[in-house]
Order: structure tokens, then sequence, then C-alpha cells
């Protein structure tokens, strides 16, 4: 399992989640720059991603649904606002329409994904912040801690080919 640490701060309304992975920071921003190899990783195992449309550009769009067991999909979106290549890059995350218009009511969290070498692997620090503590304890509800953790793993499948 590649996730080391996870801390929720209801208080300052952020999610972070610590994972490493046996590979070079430039192979994991590959995962993430290239839509093929996101959509193995993004969503968990059971709720596989199709990403439609990857701009990973400051001002960029991805658009991405993930299908469930029953068939049933799932829409979301990155508008990104930052990218600092191949350490990382940021970007606010919401819930969709089928047409990739922002859910509303639904949480939208602005991310900030960090990749930095340590002891000859990768670490990745993931942190998700909240427009308010409701907000982020519905997702913690909806279970991302146990959903983000699956899909890490993949990369572990992924890097491993």
């Amino acid at each position: 399992m590649p996730v080391i640490d996870v801390q929720q701060d209801i208080e300052n309304l952020t999610l972070t989640i610590v994972a490493e992975f046996a590979a070079p920071v430039e192979r994991i921003w590959r995962i993430y720059a290239d839509p093929r190899q996101l959509e193995k990783v993004w969503g968990p195992p059971t709720y596989p991603a199709t990403v439609v449309d990857h701009e990973l550009v400051p001002g960029g769009r991805t658009t991405y649904f993930m299908t469930g067991p029953d068939g049933e999909r799932y829409a979301g979106y990155w508008q990104i606002t930052a990218v600092d290549e191949p350490n990382g890059f940021s970007f606010d995350d919401g819930f969709a329409d089928l047409d990739f218009n922002p859910a509303p009511g639904m949480p939208v969290s602005s991310n900030v994904y960090s990749f930095a070498e340590h002891d000859g692997a990768t670490r990745v620090t993931y942190v998700s912040t909240f427009e308010s503590a409701e907000d982020l304890k519905q997702v913690l509800e909806m279970g991302v801690v146990e959903g983000f953790s699956s899909a890490l793993t993949q990369i572990d499948d992924l890097i491993s080919v």
C-alpha cells in the first residue's frame, strides 16, 4: 500500500494524503500528464475512469467520468491553476453532470499535488482544501480516503510494467 499518511484537519479544511512510489519523480509525473495513464489510476478499481479531455497547463481543464459496477457514470472536472513539471501541479476539483457542468451544491476542492525524490523513491503529497468544514465532512462520508487510497495502489501496478 503506497499511502503512508492521512491527515484530516477539519479546522483548517484540509485533507492531506502522502504516498510513496518506487519510481523516479519524472515517471510519476508522466502518469498524471498522460490521460491514458491517468485513467488507469484515477478512481478506485471498481470505478474505473475515462478521461475525456486533459490539458495539464495553467487555465487548462480535465474532464472525466468514473463508471460504477452498475454501469452508472459519475463525472468530474479539474480546472488547472498551476503546473511545475515534473514537481507537481494545482487544480480545482469538482463534481459535474454528464455534460461536465459543475454540479450545484457539491463540494469543490483546491488541490496541490507535489512530487519529490525521497530515499530513491518518489514521495507524493496530495493536499485538498475545501471551502467549508461541511464540504470536507461530506467527501469524507462519501469515502474519499478509502477510494483515493485504493486508486493509488494502481500506480504501483502501472510502474511495475
